[in-house]
Protein backbone atom coordinates (compact mmCIF):
# COMPACT_ATOMS: atom_id res chain seq x y z
CA UNK A 1 0.00 0.00 0.00
CA UNK A 2 1.24 3.48 -0.86
CA UNK A 3 2.31 5.27 2.30
CA UNK A 4 0.80 8.50 0.91
CA UNK A 5 -2.66 6.94 1.27
CA UNK A 6 -1.94 4.80 4.34
CA UNK A 7 -3.45 6.73 7.25
CA UNK A 8 -4.93 5.95 10.64
CA UNK A 9 -8.73 5.69 10.69
CA UNK A 10 -9.77 8.66 12.86
CA UNK A 11 -7.56 11.11 14.74
CA UNK A 12 -7.84 9.18 18.01
CA UNK A 13 -6.02 6.20 16.51
CA UNK A 14 -2.83 8.20 16.16
CA UNK A 15 -3.27 9.53 19.70
CA UNK A 16 -3.82 6.03 21.11
CA UNK A 17 -0.87 4.63 19.14
CA UNK A 18 1.48 7.43 20.19
CA UNK A 19 0.28 7.26 23.80
CA UNK A 20 0.78 3.48 23.71
CA UNK A 21 4.33 4.01 22.51
CA UNK A 22 4.96 6.49 25.32
CA UNK A 23 3.29 4.52 28.13
CA UNK A 24 5.56 1.68 29.16
CA UNK A 25 7.02 -0.13 32.13
CA UNK A 26 9.18 2.87 33.05
CA UNK A 27 6.11 5.08 33.47
CA UNK A 28 4.36 2.66 35.77
CA UNK A 29 7.22 1.83 38.13
CA UNK A 30 9.59 4.75 37.51
CA UNK A 31 7.64 8.00 37.59
CA UNK A 32 5.79 7.49 40.92
CA UNK A 33 8.99 6.61 42.77
CA UNK A 34 10.92 9.55 41.33
CA UNK A 35 8.09 11.90 42.23
CA UNK A 36 7.78 10.62 45.77
CA UNK A 37 11.48 10.77 46.56
CA UNK A 38 12.20 14.09 44.85
CA UNK A 39 9.81 16.46 46.53
CA UNK A 40 6.40 14.97 45.60
CA UNK A 41 4.28 17.74 44.12
CA UNK A 42 7.39 19.86 43.57
CA UNK A 43 8.81 17.15 41.29
CA UNK A 44 5.45 16.82 39.50
CA UNK A 45 5.40 20.56 38.78
CA UNK A 46 9.00 20.49 37.50
CA UNK A 47 8.22 17.39 35.43
CA UNK A 48 5.17 19.05 33.84
CA UNK A 49 7.29 22.09 33.04
CA UNK A 50 9.90 19.84 31.40
CA UNK A 51 7.20 18.09 29.37
CA UNK A 52 6.15 21.50 28.02
CA UNK A 53 9.62 22.86 27.21
CA UNK A 54 11.51 19.67 26.27
CA UNK A 55 9.10 16.87 25.39
CA UNK A 56 6.37 18.68 23.49
CA UNK A 57 8.61 20.69 21.12
CA UNK A 58 10.54 17.56 20.12
CA UNK A 59 7.38 15.47 19.82
CA UNK A 60 5.81 18.15 17.61
CA UNK A 61 8.97 18.11 15.46
CA UNK A 62 8.97 14.31 15.06
CA UNK A 63 5.27 14.22 14.17
CA UNK A 64 5.64 17.14 11.76
CA UNK A 65 8.55 15.49 9.93
CA UNK A 66 6.76 12.14 9.71
CA UNK A 67 3.53 13.69 8.50
CA UNK A 68 5.33 15.81 5.91
CA UNK A 69 7.48 13.10 4.33
CA UNK A 70 5.38 9.95 4.91
CA UNK A 71 8.23 7.51 5.34
CA UNK A 72 10.23 5.50 7.84
CA UNK A 73 12.55 7.64 10.01
CA UNK A 74 15.48 7.01 7.66
CA UNK A 75 13.53 7.96 4.52
CA UNK A 76 11.86 10.89 6.29
CA UNK A 77 15.16 12.45 7.36
CA UNK A 78 16.67 11.92 3.92
CA UNK A 79 13.68 13.52 2.18
CA UNK A 80 13.67 16.40 4.68
CA UNK A 81 17.37 17.03 4.04
CA UNK A 82 16.87 17.01 0.27
CA UNK A 83 13.92 19.42 0.34
CA UNK A 84 15.83 21.90 2.53
CA UNK A 85 19.09 21.45 0.55
CA UNK A 86 20.94 19.84 3.45
CA UNK A 87 23.37 16.93 3.53
CA UNK A 88 21.79 13.48 3.25
CA UNK A 89 23.91 12.56 6.29
CA UNK A 90 21.00 13.78 8.42
CA UNK A 91 19.38 10.42 7.71
CA UNK A 92 21.78 9.06 10.35
CA UNK A 93 19.18 10.28 12.89
CA UNK A 94 16.78 7.72 11.43
CA UNK A 95 19.36 4.93 11.46
CA UNK A 96 20.19 5.65 15.09
CA UNK A 97 16.50 5.38 15.97
CA UNK A 98 16.12 2.07 14.15
CA UNK A 99 19.11 0.58 15.95
CA UNK A 100 17.92 1.91 19.31
CA UNK A 101 14.47 0.41 18.78
CA UNK A 102 15.82 -3.09 18.12
CA UNK A 103 18.30 -2.90 21.02
CA UNK A 104 15.63 -1.69 23.47
CA UNK A 105 13.18 -4.34 22.28
CA UNK A 106 15.79 -7.03 22.94
CA UNK A 107 15.92 -6.43 26.70
CA UNK A 108 12.46 -4.92 27.05
CA UNK A 109 11.03 -8.21 25.83
CA UNK A 110 12.84 -10.10 28.60
CA UNK A 111 11.32 -7.82 31.28
CA UNK A 112 7.91 -7.93 29.61
CA UNK A 113 8.15 -11.72 29.47
CA UNK A 114 8.60 -11.75 33.25
CA UNK A 115 5.42 -9.63 33.50
CA UNK A 116 3.55 -12.21 31.40
CA UNK A 117 4.86 -15.00 33.61
CA UNK A 118 3.72 -13.14 36.73
CA UNK A 119 0.12 -12.97 35.48
CA UNK A 120 -0.08 -16.72 35.99
CA UNK A 121 2.05 -16.72 39.15
CA UNK A 122 -0.36 -14.17 40.67
CA UNK A 123 -3.49 -16.02 39.60
CA UNK A 124 -2.10 -19.12 41.29
CA UNK A 125 -1.46 -17.43 44.64
CA UNK A 126 -2.71 -19.34 47.69
CA UNK A 127 -1.83 -17.83 51.05
CA UNK A 128 1.57 -16.41 51.95
CA UNK A 129 4.45 -16.57 49.49
CA UNK A 130 8.16 -15.92 49.69
CA UNK A 131 8.16 -13.41 46.84
CA UNK A 132 11.92 -12.89 46.85
CA UNK A 133 12.48 -16.63 46.50
CA UNK A 134 9.86 -16.75 43.73
CA UNK A 135 11.58 -13.91 41.84
CA UNK A 136 14.94 -15.65 42.20
CA UNK A 137 13.36 -18.90 41.00
CA UNK A 138 11.94 -17.17 37.92
CA UNK A 139 15.11 -15.26 37.00
CA UNK A 140 17.57 -18.08 37.78
CA UNK A 141 16.01 -20.29 35.11
CA UNK A 142 17.28 -19.43 31.61
CA UNK A 143 14.70 -21.75 30.05
CA UNK A 144 11.80 -20.11 31.88
CA UNK A 145 12.98 -16.63 30.88
CA UNK A 146 13.59 -17.84 27.32
CA UNK A 147 10.04 -19.18 27.00
CA UNK A 148 8.33 -15.96 28.08
CA UNK A 149 10.81 -13.76 26.18
CA UNK A 150 9.96 -15.77 23.06
CA UNK A 151 6.21 -15.52 23.67
CA UNK A 152 6.37 -11.75 23.98
CA UNK A 153 8.54 -11.31 20.87
CA UNK A 154 6.23 -13.54 18.82
CA UNK A 155 3.14 -11.53 19.88
CA UNK A 156 4.91 -8.27 18.96
CA UNK A 157 6.07 -9.62 15.59
CA UNK A 158 2.61 -10.98 14.79
CA UNK A 159 0.97 -7.58 15.38
CA UNK A 160 3.54 -5.76 13.22
CA UNK A 161 3.36 -8.39 10.45
CA UNK A 162 -0.41 -7.87 10.18
CA UNK A 163 0.21 -4.29 9.01
CA UNK A 164 -0.46 -0.75 10.12
CA UNK A 165 -4.26 -0.92 9.85
CA UNK A 166 -4.98 -4.60 10.52
CA UNK A 167 -2.21 -4.98 13.08
CA UNK A 168 -1.11 -1.85 14.93
CA UNK A 169 -4.32 0.17 14.61
CA UNK A 170 -6.61 -2.71 15.54
CA UNK A 171 -4.43 -3.63 18.51
CA UNK A 172 -4.00 -0.13 20.00
CA UNK A 173 -7.78 0.38 19.80
CA UNK A 174 -8.09 -2.73 21.97
CA UNK A 175 -5.04 -2.38 24.23
CA UNK A 176 -5.25 1.27 25.25
CA UNK A 177 -8.88 1.25 26.46
CA UNK A 178 -8.05 -1.98 28.33
CA UNK A 179 -5.06 -0.25 29.90
CA UNK A 180 -7.18 2.67 31.12
CA UNK A 181 -9.93 0.41 32.46
CA UNK A 182 -7.46 -1.81 34.32
CA UNK A 183 -5.68 1.24 35.71
CA UNK A 184 -8.95 2.64 37.10
CA UNK A 185 -9.80 -0.77 38.60
CA UNK A 186 -6.38 -0.85 40.31
CA UNK A 187 -6.81 2.71 41.66
CA UNK A 188 -10.24 1.77 43.08
CA UNK A 189 -8.68 -1.31 44.67
CA UNK A 190 -5.95 0.87 46.19
CA UNK A 191 -8.57 3.28 47.52
CA UNK A 192 -10.45 0.41 49.21
CA UNK A 193 -7.51 -1.65 50.49
CA UNK A 194 -4.70 0.89 50.84
CA UNK A 195 -3.62 4.06 52.61
CA UNK A 196 -4.80 6.49 49.95
CA UNK A 197 -4.19 9.69 51.92
CA UNK A 198 -0.54 8.81 52.59
CA UNK A 199 -0.02 8.03 48.90
CA UNK A 200 -1.56 11.36 47.88
CA UNK A 201 0.76 13.10 50.32
CA UNK A 202 3.78 11.13 49.09
CA UNK A 203 3.11 11.91 45.44
CA UNK A 204 1.61 15.38 45.38
CA UNK A 205 2.48 17.43 48.48
CA UNK A 206 5.17 19.87 47.31
CA UNK A 207 8.36 19.64 49.34
CA UNK A 208 10.65 22.23 47.80
CA UNK A 209 13.31 21.53 50.44
CA UNK A 210 13.91 18.17 48.69
CA UNK A 211 14.50 19.86 45.33
CA UNK A 212 18.12 19.91 44.17
CA UNK A 213 19.90 20.21 40.83
CA UNK A 214 19.55 16.44 40.54
CA UNK A 215 15.77 16.81 40.90
CA UNK A 216 15.67 19.02 37.82
CA UNK A 217 17.89 16.64 35.84
CA UNK A 218 15.80 13.64 36.92
CA UNK A 219 12.59 15.43 35.89
CA UNK A 220 14.12 16.46 32.56
CA UNK A 221 15.24 12.91 31.84
CA UNK A 222 11.85 11.46 32.81
CA UNK A 223 10.06 14.01 30.60
CA UNK A 224 12.23 13.11 27.61
CA UNK A 225 12.27 9.33 27.97
CA UNK A 226 8.63 8.92 29.01
CA UNK A 227 7.37 10.35 25.70
CA UNK A 228 9.23 7.74 23.61
CA UNK A 229 11.30 10.38 21.81
CA UNK A 230 14.55 9.99 19.91
CA UNK A 231 13.98 6.54 18.41
CA UNK A 232 11.77 7.41 15.43
CA UNK A 233 8.58 5.72 16.70
CA UNK A 234 6.61 8.96 16.99
CA UNK A 235 8.00 10.10 13.62
CA UNK A 236 6.93 6.81 12.07
CA UNK A 237 3.44 7.02 13.57
CA UNK A 238 3.22 10.63 12.36
CA UNK A 239 3.71 9.31 8.81
CA UNK A 240 0.32 7.59 9.08
CA UNK A 241 -1.47 10.71 10.40
CA UNK A 242 -4.28 12.15 8.29
CA UNK A 243 -3.47 15.38 6.47
CA UNK A 244 -6.06 17.45 8.34
CA UNK A 245 -5.08 16.37 11.87
CA UNK A 246 -3.80 19.15 14.15
CA UNK A 247 -0.25 18.39 15.30
CA UNK A 248 -0.23 20.79 18.25
CA UNK A 249 -3.48 19.42 19.67
CA UNK A 250 -2.54 15.77 19.14
CA UNK A 251 0.88 16.22 20.75
CA UNK A 252 -0.67 17.88 23.79
CA UNK A 253 -3.22 15.08 24.24
CA UNK A 254 -0.54 12.37 23.95
CA UNK A 255 1.68 14.10 26.51
CA UNK A 256 -1.33 14.55 28.81
CA UNK A 257 -2.39 10.90 28.58
CA UNK A 258 1.17 9.73 29.21
CA UNK A 259 1.41 11.88 32.35
CA UNK A 260 -2.07 10.84 33.54
CA UNK A 261 -1.18 7.14 33.30
CA UNK A 262 2.04 7.72 35.24
CA UNK A 263 0.17 9.49 38.03
CA UNK A 264 -2.60 6.89 38.13
CA UNK A 265 0.09 4.23 38.43
CA UNK A 266 1.34 5.93 41.55
CA UNK A 267 -2.19 6.00 42.99
CA UNK A 268 -2.62 2.31 42.16
CA UNK A 269 0.67 1.15 43.73
CA UNK A 270 1.62 3.36 46.68
CA UNK A 271 -1.59 3.19 48.78
CA UNK A 272 -1.10 -0.58 48.91
CA UNK A 273 2.63 -0.24 49.64
CA UNK A 274 2.02 2.16 52.53
CA UNK A 275 -0.87 0.15 53.99
CA UNK A 276 1.47 -2.81 54.38
CA UNK A 277 4.39 -0.80 55.73
CA UNK A 278 6.65 -1.55 52.76
CA UNK A 279 9.34 1.00 51.92
CA UNK A 280 8.78 2.47 48.45
CA UNK A 281 11.44 1.10 46.19
CA UNK A 282 12.10 1.75 42.52
CA UNK A 283 12.05 -0.62 39.62
CA UNK A 284 11.39 -4.34 39.30
CA UNK A 285 12.00 -5.05 43.01
CA UNK A 286 8.91 -3.06 43.96
CA UNK A 287 6.74 -4.75 41.37
CA UNK A 288 7.92 -8.34 41.38
CA UNK A 289 8.83 -8.75 45.06
CA UNK A 290 7.08 -6.25 47.33
CA UNK A 291 3.74 -6.17 45.52
CA UNK A 292 3.53 -9.92 45.02
CA UNK A 293 3.76 -10.46 48.80
CA UNK A 294 0.99 -7.90 49.32
CA UNK A 295 -1.26 -9.44 46.66
CA UNK A 296 -0.92 -12.78 48.45
CA UNK A 297 -2.38 -11.16 51.59
CA UNK A 298 -5.16 -9.11 49.95
CA UNK A 299 -8.77 -10.30 49.65
CA UNK A 300 -9.02 -11.71 46.11
CA UNK A 301 -5.32 -10.88 45.87
CA UNK A 302 -4.69 -13.49 43.20
CA UNK A 303 -7.23 -11.79 40.92
CA UNK A 304 -5.95 -8.29 41.76
CA UNK A 305 -2.37 -9.41 41.14
CA UNK A 306 -3.26 -11.07 37.86
CA UNK A 307 -4.99 -7.90 36.66
CA UNK A 308 -2.03 -5.77 37.72
CA UNK A 309 0.51 -7.84 35.80
CA UNK A 310 -1.88 -7.95 32.82
CA UNK A 311 -1.87 -4.14 32.95
CA UNK A 312 1.94 -4.11 32.95
CA UNK A 313 2.03 -6.55 30.03
CA UNK A 314 -0.38 -4.41 27.98
CA UNK A 315 1.73 -1.31 28.66
CA UNK A 316 4.82 -3.22 27.57
CA UNK A 317 3.16 -4.53 24.39
CA UNK A 318 1.86 -1.11 23.33
CA UNK A 319 5.46 0.13 23.58
CA UNK A 320 7.11 -2.87 21.96
CA UNK A 321 5.15 -2.58 18.71
CA UNK A 322 6.44 0.99 18.36
CA UNK A 323 10.01 -0.25 18.90
CA UNK A 324 9.76 -2.71 16.00
CA UNK A 325 7.61 -0.73 13.54
CA UNK A 326 10.18 1.87 12.33
CA UNK A 327 12.71 -0.72 11.16
CA UNK A 328 10.03 -2.94 9.60
CA UNK A 329 8.57 0.13 7.86
CA UNK A 330 11.98 0.90 6.33
CA UNK A 331 12.52 -2.61 4.90
CA UNK A 332 8.98 -2.86 3.56
CA UNK A 333 8.79 0.65 2.03
CA UNK A 334 12.06 0.01 0.16
CA UNK A 335 10.66 -3.32 -1.09
CA UNK A 336 13.66 -5.05 0.45
CA UNK A 337 11.41 -7.49 2.29
CA UNK A 338 7.67 -8.01 2.58
CA UNK A 339 6.27 -6.76 5.89
CA UNK A 340 5.67 -10.25 7.42
CA UNK A 341 9.20 -11.36 6.53
CA UNK A 342 10.74 -8.10 7.75
CA UNK A 343 8.82 -8.40 11.01
CA UNK A 344 9.96 -12.00 11.51
CA UNK A 345 13.58 -11.23 10.67
CA UNK A 346 13.97 -8.11 12.81
CA UNK A 347 12.08 -9.54 15.77
CA UNK A 348 14.38 -12.55 15.45
CA UNK A 349 17.40 -10.23 15.70
CA UNK A 350 15.91 -8.61 18.82
CA UNK A 351 15.13 -12.07 20.25
CA UNK A 352 18.72 -13.21 19.67
CA UNK A 353 20.28 -10.10 21.27
CA UNK A 354 17.83 -10.56 24.15
CA UNK A 355 19.43 -13.89 25.00
CA UNK A 356 22.33 -11.94 26.49
CA UNK A 357 19.93 -9.95 28.67
CA UNK A 358 18.08 -12.97 30.03
CA UNK A 359 21.42 -14.67 30.76
CA UNK A 360 22.42 -11.56 32.72
CA UNK A 361 20.01 -12.72 35.44
CA UNK A 362 21.78 -16.05 35.84
CA UNK A 363 24.56 -17.69 33.80
CA UNK A 364 26.19 -14.37 32.78
CA UNK A 365 25.48 -12.54 36.04
CA UNK A 366 29.19 -12.16 36.77
CA UNK A 367 30.20 -11.12 33.25
CA UNK A 368 30.74 -7.43 32.45
CA UNK A 369 30.63 -5.80 29.03
CA UNK A 370 30.63 -1.98 29.09
CA UNK A 371 32.56 -0.90 32.17
CA UNK A 372 31.29 -2.85 35.16
CA UNK A 373 27.83 -3.38 33.62
CA UNK A 374 26.33 -6.74 32.77
CA UNK A 375 24.92 -7.37 29.28
CA UNK A 376 21.40 -6.08 30.01
CA UNK A 377 22.67 -2.89 31.64
CA UNK A 378 25.14 -2.40 28.78
CA UNK A 379 22.33 -2.57 26.21
CA UNK A 380 20.32 -0.13 28.32
CA UNK A 381 23.30 2.23 28.41
CA UNK A 382 23.81 2.02 24.65
CA UNK A 383 20.19 2.67 23.73
CA UNK A 384 18.53 4.69 26.48
CA UNK A 385 21.50 6.73 27.65
CA UNK A 386 23.32 7.21 24.35
CA UNK A 387 21.29 6.68 21.17
CA UNK A 388 17.95 8.14 22.33
CA UNK A 389 19.24 11.42 23.81
CA UNK A 390 21.45 11.96 20.76
CA UNK A 391 18.49 11.19 18.47
CA UNK A 392 16.29 13.69 20.29
CA UNK A 393 19.06 16.28 20.35
CA UNK A 394 19.68 16.08 16.60
CA UNK A 395 15.95 16.06 15.77
CA UNK A 396 15.69 19.33 17.73
CA UNK A 397 18.73 20.81 16.01
CA UNK A 398 17.52 19.77 12.56
CA UNK A 399 13.92 20.95 13.02
CA UNK A 400 15.00 24.21 14.65
CA UNK A 401 18.02 25.19 12.57
CA UNK A 402 18.27 23.19 9.32
CA UNK A 403 14.70 22.57 8.14
CA UNK A 404 13.31 25.37 5.98
CA UNK A 405 11.02 27.33 8.37
CA UNK A 406 8.45 27.78 5.60
CA UNK A 407 8.12 23.99 5.35
CA UNK A 408 7.63 23.66 9.09
CA UNK A 409 5.10 26.49 9.17
CA UNK A 410 3.04 25.03 6.32
CA UNK A 411 2.94 21.60 7.95
CA UNK A 412 2.22 22.77 11.50
CA UNK A 413 -0.39 25.37 10.58
CA UNK A 414 -2.01 27.17 13.50
CA UNK A 415 -1.32 30.72 14.58
CA UNK A 416 1.92 32.61 14.09
CA UNK A 417 2.23 32.85 17.88
CA UNK A 418 2.16 29.07 18.34
CA UNK A 419 4.71 28.62 15.56
CA UNK A 420 7.06 31.23 17.01
CA UNK A 421 6.68 29.65 20.45
CA UNK A 422 7.54 26.17 19.10
CA UNK A 423 10.43 27.60 17.10
CA UNK A 424 11.89 29.34 20.17
CA UNK A 425 11.81 26.21 22.33
CA UNK A 426 13.04 23.83 19.61
CA UNK A 427 15.96 26.16 18.85
CA UNK A 428 17.09 27.50 22.20
CA UNK A 429 15.62 25.40 25.01
CA UNK A 430 14.97 21.76 24.14
CA UNK A 431 18.39 20.94 22.61
CA UNK A 432 20.26 22.60 25.49
CA UNK A 433 18.30 20.68 28.14
CA UNK A 434 18.47 17.34 26.30
CA UNK A 435 22.23 17.83 26.03
CA UNK A 436 22.30 18.47 29.79
CA UNK A 437 20.41 15.19 30.40
CA UNK A 438 22.82 13.37 28.09
CA UNK A 439 25.93 14.69 29.85
CA UNK A 440 24.48 14.21 33.35
CA UNK A 441 24.05 10.46 32.75
CA UNK A 442 27.82 10.08 32.42
CA UNK A 443 28.87 12.33 35.29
Amino acid sequence: MNRETLTWVGKWTFILAAAGSAVGLGNIWGFPYKAGTNGGGAFVLIYLGCILIIGLPIMISEIMLGKRYRGSPVSTMKAAAMESNNSSSWQAIGWGGLIAGIVILSFYSVLAGICLNYIFISLGLEGEIDSLAKFQEVTSSPLQLLFWHSVFIVITAWIIAAGVISGIERMVKLLMPMLFILMIVMVINAFINGNFSQALNFLFTPDFSAVTANTFLSAMGQAFFSLSLGMGAIMCYGAYMSADQDIYESSGIVAGLDTLIAMLAGLAIFPIIFAYGVEPNSGPGLVFISLLSIFADLPLGNLVGGLFFLLLSIAALSSSISLLEPSVAYLSEKNILARPIASSLLSGVAWFIGLGSLLSFNVWSELTFIGSRNFLDSMDLLANQFLLPLGGLFVAIYAGWRLNPAIAKSELGGSDFLFKLWQFFIRFVSPVLVFAVFVFQFV
